[in-house]
């Protein structure tokens, strides 16, 4: 399978992800609006998420996946399948009493990360109550990131890729079905949600297991303190631990950004966190169809050329991949920056949500949209580092990132209230990408093929073009106006993506970019 068939197999499931993700956004919002409950249960699902980010699909699966891969390239599947057993085993007894601790201690971690809660009646202890019922989430999903290790160093990555689709559709099921149901019962109908996540986490791991079993490679976990010794014993078990633990401390910096940030925002305007996660949601679209999709398939490949000393592949894979993610990014920031309102607008401007909340949303938005080449970069370029087994560099890039981040929310906070908060965000990751790209060639990991220059000339000509079509998109209509014909509203957006996708390929065809040699690799 090529690198552009894989990674377009990966993009177009998360593209699945993300639709029915929005669909479950737009609903929530419909639904319940932003209030003080939207910002507690928004608050209690990122705490299990941040850490599920750290330990499962952050930390553990940078260190895991190298390894996985190299052990397979040097000692075959049978030395594969002894690691994946040893590993699974001390994963999961380190996810038992993780889930533990974190029901007990729910109300510390609710006050670490949005102690603002309490200035609002009943928003604090919501939060609580809905991370003690979210957080064993973790469990299933840091199980779900080492099953989607496997199958991605086997290139299997259908079914890894398919699998967030289910969260997606039981939260849908929470908020027809069980919100309604709760309301009944004289409950507060969000509860319903984190019943949705408990589920779809359950979900998720089903749906990897079988397609272990048919590779002959679900783990065995030993369930006895003989069996988590020889697992520690194992050789490559110890290499991910170590691995693990600067991948640990990189990872904790970017989480703790995010806490920060939460932190803040708690303390700003009523509705200030909804309002980030909703544009957070759209980012996502970017991020994951670009990112994540070129993250996945890179991953295992360039560990595995790397294993076999293959250095003149490992560079040219890196290339690829940055290209693309140019190619591809550059016109989703024109379209961030300048056509932020009607995206916000279509998508969310119904039911509750008024339109002071697409305002609000929509300069949060556009903060993102300064530093998405760079968010989707970071995803291409810091597996470079880890397929090296080099964690400690994007660490210590992450640390200096995150002191640059808090400084300029110090400043901005004031002037722009929460949208300082992705906007800082955004160039932290401009400078994060950078930084780790300079790295690369520094140390000749990566070698950039002739063409760059005249490349980028182009996509910024194409670019330049898409942004005049947006903004005369933008201006022409009433994105607000048209909310009492909301097919109407959404059949115009469909339109002017179309076009604008038509109109920014077309410009980049005809200004020299080989479209069909950058997706043949």
């Amino acid at each position: 399978m090529s690198l552009f068939k894989a990674a377009s197999t990966v993009s177009l499931l998360t593209l699945a992800s993300r639709v029915t993700g929005l669909v479950r956004e737009l609903l929530m919002a419909s639904v319940f609006g932003v209030s003080a409950l939207t910002d507690a249960f928004n608050v209690a699902f990122r705490i299990p998420n941040l850490f599920r980010r750290v330990f499962g699909e952050g930390a553990f699966s940078q260190a895991f996946v190298p390894v996985l891969a190299a052990t397979r390239t040097e000692q075959g599947d049978e030395g594969a399948k002894a690691l994946i057993d040893h590993v699974a085993t001390l994963l999961a007894w380190t996810l038992l009493l993780l889930c533990i601790a974190g029901v007990v201690g729910a109300p510390l971690m609710v006050w670490a990360m949005a102690s603002g809660l309490e200035q609002t009646p009943h928003g604090y202890d919501a939060a609580v109550v809905m991370t003690r019922w979210m957080f064993p989430y973790i469990g299933f999903m840091s199980m779900v990131a080492l099953a989607g290790g496997v199958l991605n160093t086997w290139r299997r990555f259908a079914v890894p890729a398919a699998t967030p689709v289910l969260l997606n559709v039981t939260l849908i099921l929470s908020i027809v079905w069980g919100a309604p149901l709760f309301a009944r019962h004289g409950l507060e109908p969000i509860y319903a949600q984190c019943l949705g996540v408990m589920l779809g986490g359950m979900l998720q791991l089903a749906l990897q297991l079988p397609a272990m079993l048919r590779l002959g490679l679900l783990p065995r976990i030993g369930a006895s303190l003989g069996a988590v010794r020889a697992a520690w014993a194992d050789p490559g078990t110890r290499r991910v631990a170590r691995l693990m633990l600067p991948a640990l401390l990189g990872v904790s910096v970017a989480q703790l950004s995010l806490l920060i940030n939460t932190q803040i925002a708690s303390h700003l305007a009523c509705g200030s966190v909804s309002w980030i996660v909703y544009a957070d949601r759209l980012m996502e679209f970017p991020t994951a169809l670009l990112g994540v999709a070129l993250g996945v398939v890179l991953m295992p490949q360039l560990a595995a050329a790397r294993a076999a000393k293959d250095d003149e592949r490992y560079s040219a894979m890196l290339d690829w991949g940055l290209r693309l993610v140019v190619l591809l990014s550059v016109p989703c920031v024109v379209a961030l920056l300048v056509f932020s309102r009607p995206l916000v607008a279509v998508l969310f401007h119904h039911g509750a949500f008024t339109d002071f909340d697409v305002q609000q949303t929509t300069v949060a938005l556009m903060g993102y949209g300064v530093g998405l080449l760079g968010l989707v970069a970071i995803k291409v370029l810091a597996p470079g580092f880890y397929a090296r087994h080099d964690m400690r560099t994007p660490m210590r890039i992450a640390v200096c990132v995150l002191v640059l981040t808090q400084a300029l929310n110090y400043f901005l906070v004031p002037l722009l209230q929460h949208a300082a908060l992705t906007l800082s965000i955004g160039i932290g990751a401009m400078v994060n990408a950078l930084w780790l790209l300079i790295g690369l060639i520094r140390r000749g990991s990566y070698r950039p093929l002739r063409g760059w220059g005249l490349f980028l000339m182009q996509v910024l000509a194409a670019s330049a073009l898409l942004a005049i079509f947006l903004v005369w998109m933008s201006i022409h209509f009433d994105w607000l106006g048209m909310r009492v014909d909301a097919w109407r509203r959404a059949a115009l957006l469909a339109g002017v993506v179309a076009a604008g996708a038509v109109l920014y390929l077309g410009a980049a065809w005809a200004a020299g970019v080989k479209l069909r040699q950058m997706l043949r690799r």
